[in-house]
């Protein structure tokens, strides 16, 4: 690093560190022992390592080993390293389910980054919800830095039968519910968790993960090497040594890096490798973080014109191991060029137009030419009508095709208790053209929980029936599949029209149309929200009592209105630069 960058006055820990008075003296002398000397604080910018490692979460377990080699890089590249925990959300294991956590650790990273004297970070994320709340998080602090994700988990077979990963238990589970007992779940349930990382489909964390090279917050090629793979270490070493790269240079900050260009090309690749609907609102949530005007309608105009390029699990053959060794990302942008904004600034300092011309693409199999796609038609839908006024979102690549267009009886389930204790019920009036309705699961009814991928009723799976039209306010694993419409808006909880309907009411879906229609008269309607009642709101205490008051309907992301915006609130940034406290 230039010497003359390095003692550069403008860096924000000079504020907390390069000043010959008390505060200064108290910031040095404080970290003293952390083993940084005077000289070391006055002259090298400083690099915050945000972890959310936890033994309780496998997806994130590697990444205390990852922070040690980004030390090492920032040190190389002359930075001074400080790692810090946070908050690890474990989706598997965090009940009653983990979507409200997200805000909460974005809530601490912003704090965290705007509380401390850093100059640049490095995000270190796994599991589903800690990649959207980390890049929401440092995007709101407005402060210069680089993603790397755990990467992905290495799956193996399960004693010949299916695959041990997060699609193969939606599958098994259909087995069971089918009556075929052939495979020893025992078996598949010690091979399931075979090595640490996220999904090794595109599973939400997968699909997190590569749409971070096309936001251009992550470096080229790092999103699919497996966790366990050494290529990880390295990526981790250059991350470190490019987060001090961007202190030095003062930039890009994200605002610079996330604009409508880098939204387009996330959303381009999202629907190129069919990836999860989650990522939807993780992505409408972090455009409201940066002030970038972001819709649902932007979702399905883009996925009209993007096939499915990326032959892997859940809507093709492969996982992403495959994927990575067909040239990984940077080939899947130089396939989708001519649908990109190429000239989009990246934290590697390229453009992506630049990364992608470089790219090769291995393997024309798992990376498909753009006419010859994995499947035909979108891959991602948004629908919109009386059901579902602000919008709704059916990963289509993952239904069957011909319940794109599909009218049938609805059959309401209150919560998802009751469909639980009546789903196998034999006196549900229930068949194979029913259409399958849940409500009070959006974020406010119950915090949106992944209950969208309703179970079939055990007797018409005997018949060898594997699909159903499902309608919720819920969300749906990014590993799931199934003809499932997610994301209901506004929600049953708050009186959108999925609290009115009721068992027997005709519903229509047509795809084609972009169209999701209760066939009940307006004034039937009418009577019936005459009639409504909200439910009561269960949080009286603590942080669920602030989401169930705050959080933002699915259609705007789910994020906290008062969190939204270009426009930062200056505190701590200068007002107390005199201040000394803890003394």
């Amino acid at each position: 690093m230039d010497d003359k960058q390095s003692k550069n006055p403008t860096l924000r820990s000079a504020r907390w560190f390069r000043k010959d008075d008390l505060p200064g003296f108290v910031h040095r002398s404080t970290l003293a022992a952390a083993g940084w000397s005077r000289e070391d604080l006055m002259t090298r910018p400083v690099i915050g390592i945000l972890d959310t490692w936890s033994e309780l979460n496998p997806c994130n377990l590697n990444l205390r080993a990852l922070a040690e080699e980004l030390r090492t890089g920032v040190l190389e590249a002359g930075g001074i390293p400080f790692e810090v925990p946070l908050m690890s959300i474990s989706e598997n294991i965090v009940k009653p389910t983990s979507f409200p956590l997200r805000n909460l650790l974005a809530m601490e990273v912003e704090e965290t980054l705007r509380g401390y004297p850093f100059d640049a970070v490095v995000l270190l994320g796994g599991c589903d919800k800690t990649q959207p709340a980390l890049l929401m998080g440092a995007a709101s602090a407005r402060m210069p830095f680089v993603f790397l994700a755990s990467g992905p988990a290495t799956p193996r077979s399960a004693g010949g039968g299916p695959l041990a990963n997060a699609t193969g238990v939606w599958r098994l589970v259909d087995q069971l519910r089918a009556g075929d007992s052939q495979c020893d779940f025992a078996a598949f349930e010690r091979d399931v968790m075979g090595t640490v990382g996220h999904c090794a489909e595109m599973g939400t964390a997968s699909s997190m993960s590569v749409i971070c090279e096309a936001l251009g917050v992550a470096l080229p090629g790092s999103s699919l090497v497996p966790a366990t793979d050494r290529r990880r270490s390295h990526f981790a070493r250059e991350a470190g040594r490019r987060a001090v790269g961007l202190a030095a240079s003062g930039g890009p900050r994200p605002e610079e890096i996330l604009d409508a260009r880098a939204f387009d090309n996330a959303i381009t690749l999202l629907c190129a490798v069919g990836g999860s609907t989650n990522a939807i609102i993780h992505l409408l949530a972090l455009a409201g973080r940066v002030g970038v005007p972001l819709s649902l309608d932007r979702f399905d105009a883009i996925a009209r014109r993007v096939p499915l390029i990326a032959n892997v699990q859940p809507a093709g053959e492969h996982l992403t191991e495959r994927l990575m060794a067909a040239g990984g990302v940077p080939a899947l942008l130089k396939t989708l060029a001519p649908l990109l904004h190429l000239d989009a600034p990246t934290v590697d300092g390229r453009t992506l137009g630049q990364i992608a011309e470089a790219a090769t693409v291995l393997d024309p199999e798992v990376i498909r030419p753009l006419d010859k796609p994995v499947k035909p038609g979108e891959t991602l839908v948004v629908v919109k009508g009386n059901l579902a006024p602000d919008g709704a979102v059916i990963k289509t690549c993952a239904a069957d095709p011909k319940l794109r267009r599909h009218r049938g009886r609805a059959v309401v389930f209150e919560d998802v208790q009751t469909v639980a204790d009546r789903i196998d019920d034999p006196a549900l009036d229930i068949d194979e053209d029913s259409v399958l309705v849940l409500r009070n699961a959006g974020p406010v009814g119950a915090a949106m929980p992944e209950w969208g991928m309703l179970p079939l009723p055990r007797r018409l799976m005997e018949r060898g029936v594997r699909d159903m039209l499902r309608i919720s306010d819920a969300r749906m694993s990014g590993t799931a599949y199934g003809a499932a419409v997610l994301h209901v808006s506004p929600e049953a909880a708050v009186g959108g029209p999925l609290a009115l309907v009721r068992d027997g009411d005709v519903i229509e879906l047509d795809v084609a149309q972009r169209r999701l229609h209760l066939c009940v008269s307006d004034e039937e309607l009418a009577r019936r929200r005459e009639a409504w009642k909200p439910p009561p709101r269960r949080h009286v205490r603590g942080y669920r009592k602030l989401y169930d008051a705050q959080v933002e309907q699915a259609h705007r992301g789910c994020d906290f209105g008062f969190l939204r915006g270009a426009d930062i609130d200056t505190l701590p940034e200068g007002l107390f630069d005199g201040w000394v406290g803890g003394w």
